[in-house]
């Protein structure tokens, strides 16, 4: 770190001549020390900039792939509920199963258009360096997450 500038101040009616440390020179060099930390995480920062874009690429294809697949299994089901729910030899238990199944499958396709607008976005922004699209989008993330916890079985 350079050392601190001081000047004279003119004009002073102090005794003798006092230093004075000049905002200007202080923030230069807490630029200086910005940009040298930033240099030496360069590295880092790219890293993780670039395995943030391969996650949510990774992300966005398996959401493609699940929504394929619950619209599949919602067709279906959509056929089987009501024969099944009409046979009495089905036990409660897998009709209730089956229900639930339809339930979340239902839940992944109606989804679907505000995640991919999520995932879509975020995206974007991690490959522009766009950070308000990506800070726009935490809570989003955090929805889709707490969407998936919530189908999971127990």
């Amino acid at each position: 770190m350079p050392p601190k500038t001081s000047r004279p101040i003119h004009g002073s009616r102090a005794s003798g001549t006092a230093k004075q440390v000049k905002f200007s020179d202080q923030l230069t060099n807490s630029l200086n020390d910005i940009t040298k930390m930033i240099q030496d995480h360069k590295d880092m920062i790219d890293t993780i900039q670039d395995i943030s874009l391969e996650l949510t690429s990774a992300i966005g294809t398996l959401h493609t792939l699940t929504v394929k697949y619950a619209g599949k299994a919602n067709q279906i089901l959509d056929v089987l509920l009501p024969l099944i729910k009409g046979l009495p030899i089905i036990p409660k238990n897998v009709t209730q199963m089956l229900v639930d199944m339809e339930k979340y499958t239902q839940k992944i396709i109606d989804s679907d258009q505000a995640t991919a607008k999520t995932i879509s976005d975020v995206q974007s922004g991690l490959q522009t360096g766009d950070v308000s699209k990506i800070k726009g989008h935490s809570e989003d993330l955090k929805k889709v997450t707490r969407s998936l916890t919530a189908i999971l079985p127990k």
